[in-house]
């Protein structure tokens, strides 16, 4: 199949959306801030996608999954978020740590981690952020270094989802490059109840289900088949988890888009204050129309960096990723910033639950890399203009 016939969809991936958006209407916007209001996870709606085979709908069909890519499991993402309920461990679980383990892990972490990534038994945590690297994972100072045949993580990481029901950690740690002297990017699976491994919960103005932590590794003693893949990979096999990464934020940042501008059009297909509802106005209609535009634009571009990961492209699925979550975090912040204008107070109320909104939009804006560090990505690789830093 042709990119260009790429973002046509096929018939499977017409029915996985309309399967996925059915259990989505069963659960909805009110079942999600329930979850959070009570302090609680999303269990049941995570058991529902499990049974139904799509938390693992990307992962091999030999250890439980679908056999499918990112393709199929950003659809999944999208319509969740579309139904007002997206699972953001989605994003890190089986995108992330679930496609690096399948890429790049022994046979044994195979074997002890897809089964229960693609049947929901099992969860997994990402931890590369720090705090003094911010965006920067070249500034990345968690270090691991050899003890005998034991590996010893010493580090810091901050703003890791779903650390408290995880049963383990991605940590993203550097080793010494023994031929040069200079520290490489290497990947390590860090049980929950690992000894040294700690974690606090960030106090977030942000409402979700899913809490962040700042994580303290102290001398983490690990066996040696806690690394994950080849020592001397490197970046290869941390793209390999980022790329993903950004093609799902799309897929969130798309659905709650749709959500959001789901809601406004049917308000303003029914909310009357002169003659005739207020979607008649063109001040109001264009720009929700604007909004879906931009949202379908977004889209296409999601499709097709998920396309060329999955055809194995990592390069092009690279500058298509980076350009796919810029444009649905932008579209997704517009469509909800119209929404709510277009309720006026009622955009406001928890009756509405769109507010909540506003905060959980930006989140695609920042994570898991900022719109500006994704424009010096596209100027320097795409257009091939000098480097600021």
């Amino acid at each position: 199949m042709s990119i260009a016939t790429a973002v046509v969809e096929t018939e499977e991936h017409k029915a996985l959306r309309s399967a996925v958006a059915a259990l989505g209407r069963r659960y909805g916007r009110d079942y999600l801030t329930t979850v959070v209001r009570e302090g609680r996870h999303p269990d049941a709606l995570w058991a529902d996608a499990a049974k139904l085979g799509y938390l693992g709908v990307n992962l091999p069909e030999e250890y439980g999954g679908g056999g499918g890519g990112i393709a199929e499991l950003s659809i999944v993402l999208e319509e969740l978020g579309a139904a007002g309920c997206p699972l953001l461990m989605m994003v890190v679980s089986p995108a992330i740590c679930g496609t690096v383990i399948a890429r790049f892990g022994t046979d044994r972490q195979k074997s002890a981690w897809l089964p229960g990534l693609a049947d929901g038994s099992l969860t997994m945590a990402f931890g590369i952020t720090e705090p003094d690297a911010g965006s920067n994972s070249h500034r990345i100072t968690t270090t691991a270094r050899r003890d005998g045949t034991d590996w010893l993580l010493t580090g810091r990481k901050v703003f890791v989802s779903g650390v408290d029901i995880a049963d383990a950690t991605l940590i993203v740690g550097r080793t010494s490059d023994a031929r040069t002297g200079s520290l490489k990017p290497c990947l390590f699976i860090v049980p929950r109840e690992t000894p040294g491994f700690q974690r606090s919960q960030i106090d977030m103005e942000l409402q979700a289900p899913e809490k962040q932590f700042e994580l303290v590794l102290d001398d983490v003693r690990l066996p040696a088949d806690a690394l994950v893949g080849d020592e001397d990979a490197g970046l290869l096999q941390l793209f390999a988890g980022l790329n993903p990464e950004r093609v799902m934020t799309a897929a969130f940042a798309v659905g709650m888009g749709r959500y959001a501008l789901g809601r406004a059009v049917e308000y303003a297909k029914e909310r009357t204050v002169w003659k005739a509802p207020i979607g008649t106005h063109q001040a109001i209609a264009h720009p929700l129309a604007q909004a879906h535009i931009e949202l379908e634009l977004a889209r296409l571009m999601m499709q097709k960096a998920a396309h060329l990961y999955d055809a194995g492209d990592d390069l092009g699925a690279g500058e298509a990723a980076n350009m796919a979550k810029y444009a649905a975090a932008e579209a997704c912040v517009k469509a909800v910033d119209q929404a709510v204008h277009t309720l006026g107070g009622n955009g406001l109320t928890r009756e509405y639950g769109l507010a909540s909104l506003i905060t959980a939009a930006r989140v695609a804006r920042i994570a898991p890399v900022s719109r500006e560090m994704i424009l010096n990505f596209v100027s320097h690789q795409s257009l091939g203009l000098p480097k600021s830093y």
